[in-house]
């Protein structure tokens, strides 16, 4: 409850079979579950369940990360959150890996120039993951995709963008294997993916015309690493009516100029000389 001291840790179990390596695993493991909580944070028994960990040996590796400062739990909510260690390591690691720090500008042009939703959306195994959300100043947006939704892949513009930039078995494959999430996500939305991706690969993009909300349309463009695997795409979303061929094409013009600048910054990464650091 509220106001009430944290409980006191369980002392600390056996090392589990398999040594330090493991219980690192499962340390990182928690880690990338508690950064997946968002703001609302994760509890100890979602953590635990998630995992497949004891509480008491999840609360113990909790503990190690949160003296480490990479988890921090909230004293009111007592749920757990990452601390400021993750953030700065995040930071450092933002120029190299993060596809945020490089696309943010075309994110910006996007939404200034169109007025409209502009997403960034990243692969994530089976799914994808709204890394970005820009609003434009038109007054009657689209919330079908928030930042940090997950979604099965190939549901939303973005995710379409990224599925038809796979090889075809690879994409193929992945959408079978997730059928049953869009599905029961929406009745008939499984086979009317299969059409949209035909159409993606024969256009270039990727349009999604109110699959999954009806009147909030998208229309997609992968953003490629220079071995032409899909590090993410750059999407506009807005309303069925903003959504005519002719602005189609153009707005499709503008997302294949931002995603090409996007691409030229990401590949200047694997040209940079290694920096001595010594």
């Amino acid at each position: 409850m509220t106001g009430q001291p944290a409980p006191s840790p369980a002392p600390p179990a056996p090392e589990p079979a398999g040594g330090g390596a493991q219980a690192v695993a499962r340390a990182l493991s928690l880690l990338s579950l508690v950064g997946r909580g968002g703001s609302a944070g994760s509890g100890l028994a979602q953590l635990a369940a998630a995992t497949g960990l004891a509480r008491p040996t999840a609360r113990r590796l909790l503990l190690a990360l949160t003296e480490a400062r990479m988890v921090e739990q909230d004293r009111h909510t007592r749920r757990y959150h990452l601390g400021p260690e993750a953030y700065l390591l995040a930071s450092f690691a933002a120029e190299r890996h993060g596809i945020l720090h490089h696309a943010r500008d075309s994110m910006l042009r996007l939404a200034r120039d169109t007025g409209d939703t502009v997403l960034l959306t990243v692969p994530q195994g089976d799914h994808t993951l709204c890394l970005e959300r820009i609003e434009g100043d038109f007054p009657v947006r689209t919330h079908a995709l928030m930042r940090g939704d997950r979604k099965p892949a190939g549901v939303g513009a973005g995710a379409l963008a990224i599925l038809a930039a796979l090889p075809v078995a690879e994409a193929d494959a992945l959408l079978q294997r997730t059928a049953p999430l869009t599905e029961a996500m929406a009745p008939g939305l499984a086979p009317a993916l299969i059409e949209d991706l035909a159409r993606a690969r024969a256009s270039g993009h990727a349009l999604n015309p109110g699959r999954v909300v009806p009147g909030s349309w998208g229309l997609g463009v992968a953003i490629l690493w220079p071995d032409g695997r899909p590090a993410g795409a750059l999407s506009i979303a807005a309303i069925d009516s903003r959504m005519g061929e002719a602005r189609q094409a153009e707005l499709t013009a503008m997302l294949h100029h931002e995603a090409r600048l996007t691409e030229t910054r990401l590949a200047a990464l694997e040209t940079q000389p290694e920096r001595n650091i010594a």
